[in-house]
């Protein structure tokens, strides 16, 4: 799956754009001058397979607990600014990666431009992040007040020229909107538009299953035009929950390594076990292996093997038992009760 050419932008020693890969991006949700609850949750966030995490800076205090953060844990680390650029200076002097602000949301023009040279002196990019909500005014009156793609890249223009016009290139973009055809739109027409990298996301995209079904509608789409250099997944859940989500959609277009993949039939009438808590079980355990490895947990030995003939490794569940298969083949039958354990084991000798 090729990207589409944009320029290469480095936030530390992380590469965003000028490759043919989408970076996964998550985002706290602890107050972060809570030092020790967000260290926390960004080793987490990068065991669970994040590479860039960004923070919510609301004040003074969590602007300079950057730099207490950035002393505990190895991380790429984003600063999220709105409204006051004197935040922004804040975090740049405590060592943040990158800044995401939205120019037209900060206030005094002669303060936006201390920002920027102060970014461009310390070679800290700088992420443009338009939203539906947060749209130029005077742009939007053009479009009759209604958010639409050409608002939101206009925007976008106006304010990459207000850096361009201070000397500053190092720009990443993002079009976010809680619809997923205005955020196809809008990304589409970025891409034609601009040779910066492109930040994806459906913004307030809600709940797990939720988030899932128009992250996917939208971001699959994009991903598949080859479209996208960055992305994260919104959830209104555990940040954790978004890197699970984002790593299997980019597992589906083969842009993403060492990410298992579980295969598990509905069932029907003829499951004569107890699956589902097998499944929700193999589930977790995955989420801790970096590994390509393929497993499957099928309802009933009738067609589970053969229907799951390319997995690496699977079960089929009996009344009495379920066997276990490699490629489709049989290597031995297994008691119910040593099911799990069994198959565990078997995953761990594969990897």
């Amino acid at each position: 799956m090729k990207r589409i050419e944009t320029k290469t932008i480095f936030l530390n020693n992380t590469q965003i754009g000028g490759q043919n890969k989408i970076v996964i991006q998550s985002m706290t949700n602890t107050k972060t001058k809570d030092v020790e609850a967000t260290v926390k949750q960004i080793k987490s966030l990068l065991t669970a397979g994040c590479e860039i995490v960004r923070v919510a800076v609301l004040d003074a205090d969590d602007a300079r607990a950057i730099k207490e953060i950035k002393a505990n844990v190895n991380v790429t680390l984003v600063a999220d600014i709105h409204f006051n650029p004197d935040l922004a200076l804040i975090a740049l002097d405590s060592g943040v990666d990158k800044i995401r602000i939205n120019p037209g949301r900060l206030g005094i023009i002669s303060k936006v431009e201390q920002v920027v040279k102060k970014c461009k002196k310390l070679g800290v990019p700088i992420r443009i992040g338009v939203n539906t909500g947060s749209l130029d005014k005077e742009v939007l009156a053009k479009y009759n007040n209604i958010p639409c793609a050409d608002a939101m890249v206009e925007t976008a223009q106006k304010n990459v020229d207000m850096l361009n016009g201070w000397g500053f290139d190092d720009i990443i973009l993002s079009f976010k909107s809680s619809d997923v055809q205005l955020t196809i739109d809008a990304y589409r027409l970025a891409s034609k538009t601009f040779k910066y990298p492109l930040h994806l996301g459906v913004t307030e995209a809600g709940t797990v299953a939720y988030s899932s079904i128009k992250s996917s509608a939208a971001l699959g789409t994009l991903i598949e035009e080859g479209i996208g250099d960055t992305m994260r997944i919104s959830v209104s859940s555990d940040p954790v929950d978004e890197i699970k989500i984002c790593k299997q959609l980019l597992k589906c277009f083969n842009l993403i390594e060492d990410v298992p993949n579980l295969i598990s039939c509905p069932t029907c009438g003829r499951i004569q076990y107890d699956m589902l808590p097998i499944v929700d079980e193999i589930e977790e355990f995955l989420a801790e292996i970096h590994s390509d490895i393929e497993v499957a947990i099928m309802g009933c030995p009738v067609n589970g093997p053969d229907e799951a003939k390319r997995a690496d490794i699977g079960v089929a569940g009996g009344k009495d038992g379920a066997i276990l298969f490699k490629k489709g083949q049989l290597v031995r039958v297994v008691k119910q009760e040593n099911l799990v354990a069994e198959l565990k084991k078997e995953i761990l000798k594969m990897i």
